[in-house]
């Protein structure tokens, strides 16, 4: 295992994305944006507001979402602002130094090498390329490196951190496996796809639920953004047959009904996104880590406003509309939902389970056991506090959960720690 990754010792003190609802701040407390930061907000706001004069007076959130975070030059993700780490407003598992990516890549590799040499790997979203560097290595001491290692970053100013990263620190035959594709393949192909926090940030719809009875369903309406007083407001308004069927679905899986005033989110696209990212994936696994819930626990009674929640500077809040542009938005992942797709989309279920079990059984236990050796007392503290931040329940250990799908290969004893299959 390679221990090369530079975390620094702040990051051990900073926020993850999976920070529980009710430690969420008011948005008149975060901290104030540059007027730099104020000026390409409003520029975006302009752009929403530009949307929903086109839409007659209001635009679904989830369009909304899609622009504050994805629009070409000026979305969150697509413009140049730090995210990641003690510049941005939150941390991810492989920034916080290289046990969960090399404990990631032990997992894939028998994939990888049951495919062999024209094996590729496919990372949604690359962060600052802190995953691909540790993972890199640590399939080349597997024995398991792939054809070419992708990664799919609609950010240009982080490609280039992650170029600049990668160029630094692999050697030169390991960094020429790397390139950027701007979408999935598009040709039959062989290998990997796999995303870390990346199905929180697809942009989610928003329904509520109005009236109904216990003989009768109550109208599920869709969350939209409007502008009443020159600001960006939510409001209630019907929504088309996709949305409905959706939420109508839910409520027979479940064998009950959403009551009154019942809020949260659903992800009706995530089926075609599935199959969008897999493309023409003929053999091969996905494996997908991010927090969220089986169905029945994340539309439970008292979860009535959903999950969706804001990051700024480390701060997580509950007004996606502050500062478009300068914050993330996520919604926490129906794992139900997930597993399904991935069936529908032609693979077989591979396993679930919480981020702590999959690290312990895929060579966190080998580890500890390096950690315990380390001699500088303050590498081996970092790395004691990077286990604890990835492992324990009250950190990202249990709040965070990993699936995996496979088609004509195995992932071996990838998910025999923990299943938590049963709760789908």
């Amino acid at each position: 295992m390679a221990w090369s990754v530079d975390a620094g010792d702040s990051t051990h003190s900073l926020s993850c994305r999976a920070v529980s609802q009710e430690y969420a701040v008011s948005p008149s407390t975060l901290p104030d944006p540059s007027p730099e930061a104020v000026a390409h907000s409003a520029r975006l706001q302009e752009l929403v507001r530009a949307r929903i004069d086109e839409a007659g007076g209001a635009i679904p959130f989830r369009e909304f979402m899609e622009l504050a975070l994805y629009a070409p030059g000026l979305g969150y993700y697509s413009a140049g602002a730090s995210k990641f780490g003690a510049e941005g407003d939150f941390v991810t598992a492989p920034e916080l130094g290289p046990i969960f990516a090399a404990c990631v890549s032990e997992a894939i590799a028998p994939v990888l090498q049951q495919i062999g040499p024209q094996a590729r790997l496919l990372e949604l979203g690359g962060g600052t390329g802190a995953f691909a560097e540790v993972a890199l290595k640590r399939l080349l001491e597997l024995d398991a490196l792939p054809d070419r290692y992708c990664i799919l970053e609609p950010s240009a100013q982080l490609r280039e951190r992650q170029r600049e990263r990668l160029q630094q620190r692999l050697i030169p035959p390991v960094f020429e496996l790397v390139e950027w594709v701007d979408g999935p393949f598009e040709d039959d192909w062989e290998g990997v796809v796999f995303a870390n926090e990346v199905i929180d940030a697809l942009p989610t719809s928003r329904f509520a639920i109005e009236g109904g009875s216990d003989e009768e369903p109550g109208e599920v309406l869709e969350e939209h953004v409007a502008v009443e007083e020159g600001r960006l407001v939510r409001v209630l308004r019907p929504t088309d047959a996709f949305l409905t069927n959706t939420v109508r679905f839910l409520e027979q899986r479940m064998d009950r009904r959403f009551p009154d005033g019942y809020r949260s989110e659903a992800l009706p696209q995530l089926p075609y996104w599935i199959q969008a990212v897999s493309g023409g994936l003929q053999r091969g696994a996905m494996l997908f880590v991010d927090y969220g819930y089986a169905r029945r626990e994340y539309y439970l009674p008292e979860r009535d406003d959903g999950t969706l929640r804001a990051y700024y500077r480390h701060h997580v809040h509950g007004d996606p509309l502050a500062w478009p542009g300068l914050q993330d938005i996520t919604a926490s992942v129906d794992f139900t939902a997930l597993a399904e797709a991935g069936v529908a989309a032609g693979f077989d279920f591979a396993g679930y389970c919480s981020q702590a079990s999959f690290l312990m059984g895929n060579g966190m236990n080998h580890v500890l056991g390096r950690i315990e050796k380390i001699q500088d007392e303050a590498e081996r503290q970092r790395r004691t506090n990077e286990v604890k931040k990835l492992t324990l329940p009250s950190e990202m250990g249990e709040r965070f959960q990993v699936m995996g799908f496979q088609k004509d290969v195995e992932f071996g004893i990838a998910f025999l720690a923990g299943d938590l299959s049963h709760r789908l």
